[in-house]
């Protein structure tokens, strides 16, 4: 076996950099935005979270007809099985409260 010229620490420190530090994962951030496939009795839905931090415009929710005001986290669906075509389908995405789409059939 050949032999290297570098010590076993040298090559353990080289991987990451003196400056770097360990920091927890935070799962809400690693989530949040990832499209998911959900099919409920109305058909199958292509559904993403925004967070409160995303969350910059004013919506009006379709479940309850209130406003999602800005720096809410909320529900972002649109159909995944739709006649039209996949960009009709996006074009008509809706914004929820997230407790309004857990209730929506």
């Amino acid at each position: 076996m050949p032999r290297s010229n570098r010590s076993r620490t040298d090559r353990h420190n080289s991987r990451r950099h003196p400056d770097e530090t360990d920091a927890p994962l935070d799962l809400d951030r690693i989530t949040a935005g990832l499209r998911r496939s959900v099919v409920k009795r109305s058909g199958t839905w292509n559904v993403q979270q925004v967070s409160a931090v995303a969350a910059q415009k004013v919506y009006l929710c379709p479940g309850c007809r209130l406003e999602v005001p800005v720096g809410q986290a909320h529900i972002v669906a649109w159909r995944a099985d739709g006649l039209m075509g996949e960009q009709a389908d996006l074009a008509d995405r809706r914004h929820w409260h997230a407790h309004c789409w857990r209730l929506e059939p």
